[in-house]
């Protein structure tokens, strides 16, 4: 590592990297300590494991700093390949946790892969964006990034972790701003829109709905354009049916009822605060009951009760709330909040596009995690198992966001101004 590397580092958001993870782990020390109290560095409680991967992580800076930083653009492909057969292997030798064949077992240690898919795709995504035959507005080459974000999407999904693989639909937000044509977002967001109406109202009504909507826009438009064809508006009916159709066996096929039943909570079907709703309402309460300032550290009784169930992963925000208040959730969401702007500010400066793209993605991906962990502990967004990057308890999630980190670390400070 360089004299001129170290003065070219982005510094804050190493600072903003650091303060959030030792945040996360005296959060994490909260939530799991029990009436025996452990040390912060015992490696069999869950903050000294997530303490001590995290110093394993801080090893890797150096040397990734140190790394030339043409070398993660040459090998985006073949760590790509590495991780979709990591990912394939699962079936034959993953192990279940949680419902869901996600992890391998190695010398006593858990490793989830998925987690590492999330660098390699975005390195593969920014390698190709940046070559010389990008072409965003080619159908060939979208359907060729299509392709490589839906590859490890759709092995995750049926390992199956629909929450891990919500995470990679980030990466749609840096091809739009690569300028992909933005008829492609309408339409996944209608698609969206689609599926969970059909939820709510069932494909019969909905495509009856559909039926006479497109009649009307269909006379609406004649008004003023008479030569309109009908044929754009029958095929696009006829894909809407399709999918409406489908909706039910993704519904039930795909997501598993844990899922289903969050769904429903959140769309009001169903209302059951002690049942399938009781981890979002206990967390509701944990965090309205911090107040302003908050109960203080070790004095939350919702997490000392043990209310909120997985309080120490997918629900931590609600400890936040509830010890730390509104003070401290603000202070969270702010560093989350400018660690993302930073990112993205930088990414701008950069000249050549590999970095910025990378830049973009880990950003984008950061965003969803944060986004949909602090929306679903607030209700707001159903609950899908995504941890809350840094602060979470979870190895994995942890090393694999660090070395993301660290590579835009290495390029940032290698810009070319």
């Amino acid at each position: 590592m360089t004299k001129s590397i170290v003065f070219r580092m982005d510094w804050l958001s190493l600072i903003i990297y650091l303060l959030l993870v030792i945040f996360g782990i005296i959060n994490i020390y909260s939530t799991t300590l029990s009436e025996v109290t452990v040390s912060l560095f015992d490696m069999n409680s869950p903050a000294g494991k997530q303490f001590w991967i995290f110093i394993f992580s801080l090893i890797f800076l150096p040397i990734i700093l140190f790394i030339n930083s043409n070398f993660f653009e040459h090998l985006s492909l073949i760590f790509y390949i590495l991780s979709i057969l990591s990912l394939l292997g699962l079936f034959f030798f993953g192990q279940k946790i949680s419902g869901a064949t996600s992890w391998y077992f190695i010398g006593g240690f858990s490793i989830q892969p998925s987690e590492f898919a999330k660098i390699t795709t975005s390195l593969l995504v920014a390698s190709t964006l940046s070559s010389i035959q990008a072409d965003i507005k080619k159908i060939s080459f979208i359907t060729k990034l299509l392709l490589i974000i839906g590859l490890p999407m759709i092995l995750v999904i049926f390992q199956p972790d629909a929450g891990t693989a919500l995470v990679f639909l980030g990466l749609f937000f840096v091809l739009l701003r690569e300028g992909m044509d933005m008829k492609t977002l309408y339409f996944g967001m209608g698609f969206i829109s689609l599926f969970i109406l059909t939820l709510i109202f069932g494909p019969l009504i909905l495509s009856i709905a559909l039926f006479f909507i497109l009649i009307l826009v269909y006379r609406l438009i004649l008004q003023y354009y008479p030569k309109t064809k009908k044929t754009p508006f029958v095929l696009l009916y006829g894909i809407s049916v399709l999918f409406n159709i489908s909706v039910n066996f993704i519904f039930n096929s795909v997501f598993e009822q844990r899922h289903r039943d969050r769904f429903n909570i959140m769309l009001g079907l169903e209302n059951d605060s002690q049942g399938i709703g009781y981890n979002i309402n206990q967390s509701k309460i944990a965090i309205g009951s911090g107040g302003f300032s908050g109960k203080g550290f070790l004095n939350g009784t919702q997490t000392k009760g043990g209310f909120v169930p997985e309080q120490h992963t997918d629900y931590i925000f609600s400890t936040v709330g509830e010890e730390w208040g509104f003070i401290g959730s603000s202070g969270l969401i702010i560093l989350f909040t400018v660690l993302i702007s930073r990112i993205l500010y930088r990414a701008e400066k950069h000249t050549q596009s590999f970095p910025r793209m990378f830049s973009y993605c880990f950003a984008s991906m950061l965003f969803v995690h944060f986004f949909v962990n602090v929306g679903m502990t607030l209700g707001l967004v159903p609950t899908v198992g995504i941890p809350l990057t840094f602060i979470s308890y979870g190895g994995t999630n942890l090393m694999a966001f660090s070395l993301m980190l660290f590579i835009y670390l290495n390029l940032d400070a290698n810009r070319l101004n």
